[in-house]
């Protein structure tokens, strides 16, 4: 059974790579869906952040990247994807994610979503966390890989020279 895991990814966080790693040992393709949020404001392009996500992922062949902007029902309606798998951090999460789980199953009534509860060393993390940390000074060490705080090292530095 394929499962879809959509998000922002902007940037993509070790607490994500955490829920997609777990979620692929119960499922046989995990989809990243790297998705636009028209109400956020993007440090990194959508392909950027595809790639980033990508880079991630490229020893697992059970997880797929893809990217698309709409709803996701409608994606995986095209698609034939019945599961969306979701990570949750707090209480506080739960209550947005069980809003959405019911709005896309009004949506899209084949659509099931299963809910991963983060490692406790990730509970805090988030993409907003990471740039805020980067912003003011602090050390990413354990928050994102490698190669993600090198692109995000480098976006900053190219933000902040025009």
């Amino acid at each position: 059974m394929k499962a879809i895991y959509p998000g922002s990814f902007d940037p993509i966080a070790n607490g994500h790579i955490d829920i997609i790693e777990r979620a692929s040992e119960f499922f046989d393709e995990i989809v990243v869906a790297v998705m636009i949020n028209p109400k956020k404001k993007y440090l990194f392009s959508l392909e950027e952040r595809r790639k980033l996500v990508e880079d991630c992922f490229h020893d697992n062949k059970k997880i797929k990247v893809v990217t698309f902007e709409g709803l996701l029902v409608d994606y995986m309606r095209e698609h034939h994807y019945r599961v969306i798998i979701r990570g949750l951090r707090t209480l506080t999460d739960y209550g947005y994610e069980a809003q959405m789980a019911l709005t896309n199953k009004n949506l899209y009534k084949e659509s099931e979503t299963f809910f991963i509860h983060s490692e406790e060393k990730y509970t805090f993390l988030s993409s907003s966390i990471v740039r805020e940390v980067y912003f003011n000074g602090g050390s990413l060490s354990g928050y994102i890989p490698h190669h993600v705080e090198k692109a995000l090292v480098e976006k900053i530095q190219a933000t902040r020279s025009k």
